[in-house]
């Protein structure tokens, strides 16, 4: 909900390009935000689309008929918004495949586009410092964001029980 608010709060266009970018981690992390971005991109009206190394598809359940481009470089273009995650590999949960440090987010990739993350995020590795504190980063008004939709979903919760 708050990225969703983010993106909404800062789109220039009526339909933004939203781009879901996974990228590089010594961990393997859960899929859990990746799916809920995924689910929560499909509820709004933006053209939306996932770029990942083969072998990082997330449950096809949940990305439906969003479209899947392997090659980082071609989803990013022309890109208004680029969240970018880690996830592990669906088949394989936890196993790590790839560590390729081409799928960090560099500035020259994110272009003019506005950079998203969940936070907190390894610099360097996910996302080069040049993106993480220039003027595309919009890592602080989403977290901010976080608060109010809390404070939304409560409102729900407490008026309807």
């Amino acid at each position: 909900l708050a990225d969703a608010i983010t993106i909404s709060e800062l789109a220039s266009k009526p339909r933004p390009k939203v781009v879901l970018s996974w990228a590089p981690h010594p961990r393997a992390l859960p899929q859990a935000v990746p799916n809920s971005f995924v689910e929560m991109m499909q509820l709004l009206e933006v053209d939306f689309c996932i770029t990942h190394p083969e072998g990082y598809e997330l449950n096809p359940e949940i990305t439906k008929q969003v479209p899947i481009i392997y090659n980082q470089e071609d989803a990013l273009k022309d890109a208004d918004f680029v969240y970018v995650k880690n996830w592990s590999n669906y088949k394989d949960y936890g196993k790590i495949l790839n560590q390729d440090p081409h799928w960090m987010m560099t500035k020259e990739k994110l272009g003019n586009a506005k950079f998203m993350h969940c936070l907190p995020v390894r610099r360097n590795v996910v996302v080069e410092d040049a993106v993480l504190d220039g003027p595309n980063s919009i890592v602080i008004p989403q977290a901010n964001n976080r608060t109010y939709s809390a404070q939304a979903v409560l409102k729900q919760i407490l008026e309807h029980h």
